[in-house]
């Protein structure tokens, strides 16, 4: 009988638990949105749902269709507000037309929050929100909060910003259309809705911005029945973030929108044309609404735009377009050419939601890579090597007359010069420019040392000659130079390169340059210890022995960094 007992307390104890609020009648959560009947931590994890406005701008007394829907999973409870971009209070009022939805008064304003009203799993849910007819309306966000489960949910989930077109006085940080001005409290630009609600295009693929401080994201949608285009941007930068939209994956023809910092240390936005590779020419911004932030270096840009996209060969907002994002640093308000670009594999139509990926990298850049890793990895490497330490191997046994250490190392490094020459070619006939930073400096001074280095070798002086410590020095020291400057270069280029989002192709890299600094010091020792200990004589065999393990390690950093460079 106990026992019957307690399996009924047990159940009238949980069960209302386990039934949380399957009414809906949620009002104690009108201001943080919170789940009440859960101790539970919201989930950080970008949500498996999305919300999603039409149209994208408003003013006094105008009504929005708002949908909230899933995009991977179903839902059993949630609440959604619309609130002004950075406030905390419910604005405006909803009108439901589903029987699984109802209105809350929140905060003392009728019908101002929507909620569940059973626990029953749902796909999606519409309703329609009506603007205020009064009041210092601005631009607005609709946040919800979606329960999956007793213990799994989501809070502030929200919509793309809807731009306020009205005419009250705009708040600080928000601009009436044709200006643009800087915001401490524009709302984080997330991934919620890609590929549901609107275009998204980001580097790394899939990332998300309102988590990845590394994410460099941009998302356009153009509602349908709408002229307007709503778009977002975001990333880390010193000076603008530009996103553009292209007939073809190379610059020039392009409608660009720059969202960088002015002459008077402000963020503003800039409506540009691209002609080719020099600076975009600058257009009147037009009818364009924008929000904007600059936080601990990250730029987030999102705007409205009533502007037509314009390709000259395109024009339209239904038209397919490559996506393109790219950034750099801006000189009293005059941006400067990008640090980086990012341009979409495939055409995005905006009014139709889809996710774009990065195109893969040009096979010639990816031959440039792989001839660079080749030289500097292998064969300058093992020349080095033989010519500080092999000098005593099948010394006088030579072939040509010349020994045999000497004819390996020459051989070794003449293929170093030959694969960086070719090299340098390839990616000048590609890039044509200097893009890139510091890459394409360290890489000429790189090619630079690599052609000196022969020509003096042609004309040094004889082994026996006064004079020849000079050549002698000159030429480890040059080497080292050169061996430095190739690193260096290999891991901006690598930087450069490399899409993923953990940057594996540089930590490879990293770890290369810890192998080979080791067996140097192993090889610095052995020649040490041997000078030391008369007894060793002119035993090799430690030598031979690291120099074997020193290219078979070097083989598998290269094998790895090739494959890796490969599937860029």
């Amino acid at each position: 009988m106990d026992r019957y007992l307690l399996i009924i307390v047990t159940f009238v104890c949980i069960v209302p638990l386990v039934q949380c609020y399957p009414s809906g009648k949620v009002t104690a959560s009108c201001d943080n949105m919170l789940p009440q009947h859960n101790s539970n931590s919201p989930h950080q994890t970008s949500a498996p749902f999305s919300v999603t406005t039409n149209p994208g701008n408003f003013k006094e007394g105008d009504t929005i269709t708002v949908s909230i829907q899933g995009i991977s999973s179903q839902f059993t409870g949630f609440l959604l507000q619309g609130r002004l971009v950075g406030g905390t209070s419910p604005l405006g009022s909803f009108i439901v037309s589903s029987a699984l939805a109802q209105t809350l008064n929140c905060n003392g304003v009728s019908n101002s929050a929507v909620s569940h009203t059973s626990n029953a799993q749902k796909s999606s849910i519409q309703v329609t929100w009506t603007a205020p007819t009064s009041g210092n309306l601005n631009n607005i966000q609709f946040s919800a909060t979606f329960v999956q489960t007793f213990g799994t949910y989501w809070v502030g989930v929200k919509s793309s910003t809807v731009t306020y077109n009205g005419t009250s006085v705009p708040a600080v940080g928000v601009t009436i259309p044709g200006t643009s001005s800087t915001s401490s409290s524009l709302s984080s630009i997330s991934s919620t809705g890609c590929g549901v609600s609107k275009v998204c295009f980001s580097q790394p693929l899939n990332c998300d911005p309102s988590v990845s401080p590394s994410c460099y994201f941009m998302s356009a949608v153009a509602p349908s029945g709408n002229t307007a285009v709503q778009v977002e941007m975001t990333g880390s930068s010193s000076g603008y973030v530009a996103m553009g939209f292209s007939d073809d994956q190379k610059m020039g023809n392009d409608d660009i929108y720059i969202c960088g910092l002015g002459s008077n240390g402000l963020l503003q936005l800039q409506h540009a044309f691209s002609t080719g590779r020099s600076s975009p020419n600058i257009l009147s911004l037009g009818n364009v609404s924008v929000n904007s932030s600059m936080n601990n270096g990250i730029i987030s840009c999102s705007f409205t735009t009533w502007n037509p996209i314009s390709t000259q060969r395109s024009i339209g907002s239904s038209s397919p377009y490559y996506l393109m994002l790219a950034y750099g640093s801006t000189s009293n308000g005059i941006i400067q050419f990008h640090t980086n670009a990012f341009v979409s594999s495939t055409t995005a139509n905006i009014s139709s939601p889809g996710l774009v990926s990065t195109g893969s990298q040009p096979p010639i850049v990816k031959a440039h890579g792989c001839l660079m890793l080749i030289a500097w990895m292998t064969t300058s490497s093992l020349g080095m090597i033989i010519a500080r330490y092999l000098k005593g191997v099948a010394k006088g046994k030579g072939c040509g007359g010349k020994d045999v250490w000497f004819v390996a190392h020459m051989s070794l490094m003449s293929l170093t010069v030959a694969a960086t020459s070719i090299a340098f070619i390839l990616i000048f006939s590609e890039v044509r420019d200097w893009s890139g930073g510091a890459h394409p400096v360290l890489g000429c001074i790189v090619m630079i040392l690599a052609l000196i280095q022969p020509t003096a070798a042609i004309f040094r002086c004889g082994p026996t000659d006064k004079w020849r410590f000079i050549f002698n020095w000159a030429h480890a020291l040059n080497a080292l130079l050169m061996k430095v400057l190739a690193v260096a270069a290999i891991f901006t280029g690598l930087l450069w390169l490399d899409s993923t989002d953990n940057q594996w192709l540089v930590k490879v890299m990293g770890g290369f340059v810890g192998w080979e600094a080791t067996l140097y010091i192993l090889l610095e020792a052995d020649r040490w210890w041997k000078r030391m200990d008369t007894t060793k004589g002119d035993s090799n065999s430690t030598i031979l022995l690291l120099l074997g393990v020193f290219f078979l390690g070097n083989m598998c950093f290269l094998v790895a960094l090739l494959v890796g460079i490969g599937s860029q």
